[in-house]
């Protein structure tokens, strides 16, 4: 048994409307900028990295030299670490979520 092809002269034929070229390069040139700036992108590298390094860092260095020996205080001190490290990209984050509206509304006074 075969079917039948649909041949498409122009238009489409399920909804009668014609068949444009939608592409990005046909009319306009597409904007291939990032989404996210660099400086945000290595902000976010560095708390990463901050947050492997720093609590099992401070893991290993506490439980041999400033606990000695104790795993459950050393722990706690990693886990304090950690929450330092949230809390500093927290303030961080808020912070440059903070500069952006004040340079927004600084572009409005100037153009005003």
């Amino acid at each position: 048994m075969t079917s039948r092809r649909i041949v498409s002269e122009g238009k489409d034929p399920l909804e009668g409307r014609d068949l444009v070229d939608t592409s990005p390069g046909s009319s306009e040139r597409s904007n291939i900028a990032p989404a996210v700036s660099m400086s945000v992108i290595l902000k976010l590298l560095g708390f990463t990295a901050a947050m492997i390094a720093g609590p099992i860092g401070v893991y290993f260095l506490s439980v041999n030299i400033v606990f000695h020996g104790n795993a459950t205080l050393a722990g706690a001190a990693a886990a304090f670490t950690a929450n330092l490290v949230l809390i500093a990209y927290i303030i961080v984050a808020m912070k440059e979520d903070q500069s952006d509206k004040i340079a927004a509304q600084e572009t409005v006074r100037k153009t005003q």
